[in-house]
């Protein structure tokens, strides 16, 4: 047992791992084992497989228009604040929360001392003006008719230049008197004017027939110009709001009956109708505006009040 036989089984083994290396090698190339044959393979070749089809979601069912119900305030078409045209002081209301008023009724008055004394210092001025202006006409009418027997006697040489210019001067200085006194007069009229419109100010009326639903004065309250001091809100006509899905306009459409309920009166059944439609959808809701009508309202209803809508059967 020399070196000769450890250097024969040495090659011995190198040639066995050889091989095996190859058997190895010829099995990784070749993992997915061949599929058995059949009878129908061989005659034609297999049908691709069918693709499966994307599953179809369930179809949402649309609001019916004669179940639909939803909700909406009660507005009165005319509703208004009523504010302070002018700064100054309450001295007197007469109106409080709930009253019944008219058109043109005084709801609170601002003290009027100011203007009304102004009212009267341009009557004044005026009534001067006027009789000042009367006085400068009559000798005007005087100045001229010296005017007149000057020129005549000017042209027949027996008045001096001197003494016809003094004629026609005294004509000249009285019409510049009478222009005088009536742009005084027109002057003490435009502040009159000025002074009455403040002095109508000073009267906080009704802009139109209707009840007070709120008011924020007191006696001897200083205001300025444009604060609110009541709200007024016609009784009627009454308008409904509310929004439907864009999908039922067509079943809302204007002249369809509307039912009425609120639970304010369980036992109460108010009948309306559609007035108009929005013609714009509004983008983020996906609704319509819609405004109805309600038909000879019942005293119980009140601007402000939330109302159950649906189409009447």
């Amino acid at each position: 047992m020399g070196v000769d036989f450890y250097c024969r089984k040495a090659r011995r083994l190198s040639v066995i791992a050889q091989l095996a290396g190859l058997a190895l090698l010829s099995i990784g190339c070749n993992s997915h084992p061949p599929e058995p044959a059949t009878a129908a393979s061989d005659a034609q070749p297999s049908a691709p497989a069918a693709v499966a089809a994307p599953a179809t979601p369930p179809a949402q069912n649309a609001p019916d228009a004669k179940s639909f119900i939803t909700t909406g305030p009660l507005v009165a078409e005319q509703q208004a604040d009523v504010g302070a045209e002018r700064d100054g002081r309450i001295i007197q209301i007469n109106a409080q929360i709930g009253d019944h008023v008219k058109a043109g009724q005084l709801l609170a008055t601002l003290d009027d001392r100011i203007p009304r004394s102004a009212c009267e210092a341009q009557k004044a001025r005026i009534a001067s003006a006027q009789a000042e202006v009367r006085d400068w006409q009559a000798e005007l009418e005087s100045s001229r008719a010296d005017l007149r027997r000057a020129d005549a006697l000017h042209a027949d040489k027996i008045l001096s230049d001197e003494n016809w210019e003094v004629s026609k001067y005294k004509v000249d200085e009285t019409v510049a008197q009478v222009a005088r006194y009536q742009s005084e007069q027109a002057e003490a009229e435009a502040n009159l004017a000025s002074a009455t419109v403040q002095l109508e100010q000073s009267r906080i009326v009704a802009p139109f027939a209707g009840v007070v639903g709120r008011s924020s004065v007191r006696p001897d309250q200083q205001v300025k110009m444009g604060d609110v001091l009541f709200w007024i809100t016609a009784e009627a006509p009454l308008r409904v709001l509310f929004t439907v899905p864009e999908t039922l306009m067509a079943s809302f459409a204007a002249g369809k009956t509307l039912e009425l309920t609120t639970a304010d009166y369980p036992g109460l059944h108010q009948a309306g109708r559609i007035l108009r439609l929005s013609p714009v959808v509004d983008p983020a809701s996906g609704s319509v505006q819609v405004i109805g009508a309600v038909d000879r309202p019942s005293p119980l209803l009140k601007p402000g009040m939330t109302m159950q809508i649906r189409l009447a059967p």
